[in-house]
């Protein structure tokens, strides 16, 4: 960066957001809210589905091929060829194509962890988020969830706010002991802001004052959680950043964040399936998605009792697969695994289905999604819901195939 010419010091206000679960909706949340404000907004996320351009949005626009490719040249000559990872170099360019286009806020999502993440360059951000902290990369991040939180905590910076999402309390008190000795005021789920249904919308409270909102329309239990948080950070920075609750309806209502419990209406996949099937996509892949794609699936089964649901499943061999299988027992009416086309780091369909089974969750390997949607069809019934799930890398590798 020094190299660079330092530009994460030239960049827009800062909103840092770290956490496991939920920080890419709580980015697509705030995106929404903001813009419908009338603000220009960056954005970097990771991983992308289909196209790398996916990770670095400039004032609302997916940076363009000749703008990424110049970026990442100027980074490869800085760097001289010494060692340095993809999301380090990728990162670097981002800042700097985010110093040099105008815009009012950086929405800033953390890759790994937060203490030592690439994205962590940022001295004095305008608010710092954490969304819920569970077990994941445990190579990297410690195999507890407080060392996990510790490393979340990383991005806690002296004196800037930090907006908590709902936390287990082992997480949550190493994040409130770290917020303590910076001096960074916290604003905690359930305790300074909350949120519950009512009729068709929520209400959302933060710090005593009730808010009416429409329900997102991301679906998902865990994504009126997740559109909690995006609120009570906008509401947070509304000094900075002027929102008002029209905004953050609009910005509710219209999200859009692909793969997470996304239906897919077009395409090959969706032709294989006859009328009244539908097709649903889903990436997330730790325990802690599994019980929200889980408690979606059930929520499913509660509503329409005759409409049977059915998973195919992908996972890397990184992830836990049967702790993300394991509420799953019981629920979807036939399970498929299979392996992610293209990805080395892959489980085998037959190495997932064995640890499914110890999860007590039977499942059939099939050679490829296709193959898998033909065996549910040919198990007939009038209508029923297909969900692809377990992982971002296959939900790109979809949503590339599936036009």
């Amino acid at each position: 960066m020094a190299r660079l010419g330092n530009p994460q010091h030239s960049v827009p206000p800062v909103i840092h957001v770290a956490g496991t679960n939920g920080k890419g909706s709580t980015v697509a949340y705030l995106r929404a809210i903001l813009e419908a404000a009338g603000h220009r907004v960056h954005a970097y996320t990771s991983p992308h589905l289909v196209r790398f351009n996916e990770r670095i949005r400039l004032a609302g626009e997916l940076i363009d091929d000749a703008a990424l490719s110049d970026v990442l040249e100027e980074c490869e000559a800085a760097n001289g060829g010494e060692p340095i990872t993809l999301f380090e170099i990728t990162t670097a360019a981002a800042f700097l194509a985010f110093s040099r286009v105008p815009a009012d806020v950086l929405l800033l999502e953390v890759g790994l962890g937060g203490r030592f993440d690439a994205t962590n360059v940022i001295d004095r951000p305008l608010a710092c988020v954490i969304t819920p902290v569970s077990i994941d990369h445990v190579a990297f991040l410690g195999d507890t969830i407080e060392k996990i939180a510790f490393e979340k905590a990383g991005t806690i910076k002296p004196g800037v706010p930090v907006i908590v999402g709902p936390q287990d309390p082992r997480a949550f008190q190493v994040i409130a002991d770290r917020a303590a000795e910076l001096g960074a005021p916290m604003t905690v789920f359930a305790r300074d802001y909350s949120v519950r249904r009512q009729d068709d919308g929520l209400v959302v409270e933060v710090g005593g004052e009730p808010e009416v909102l429409p329900l997102p329309s991301l679906p998902g239990a865990h994504q009126i959680d997740n559109a909690a948080v995006a609120v009570a950070v906008a509401r947070a920075v509304a000094g900075s950043l002027s929102n008002t609750g029209e905004n953050r309806a609009a910005g509710l209502r219209g999200v859009s964040w692909p793969a997470r419990m996304q239906r897919l209406t077009r395409g090959p996949l969706v032709e294989r399936l006859p009328a009244g099937w539908s097709l649903w996509l889903d990436g997330g892949h730790n325990a802690d998605a599994g019980r929200a794609v889980s408690a979606q699936v059930a929520s499913w089964r509660r509503e329409r009792p005759d409409e049977p649901v059915h998973l195919i499943v992908g996972m890397l061999n990184t992830k836990a697969a049967d702790d993300y299988l394991r509420p799953f027992a019981g629920l979807p009416q036939s399970v498929s695994t299979v392996t992610i086309p293209g990805e080395t780091a892959s489980l085998s369909a037959e190495a997932l289905a064995a640890m499914a089974g110890t999860a007590g969750v039977a499942a059939a390997a099939r050679d490829d999604v296709a193959a898998a949607l033909e065996g549910i069809v040919a198990g007939g019934g009038e209508r029923g819901r297909v969900l692809i799930a377990g992982s971002l890398y296959l939900a790109g590798r979809i949503l590339a195939e599936n036009g």
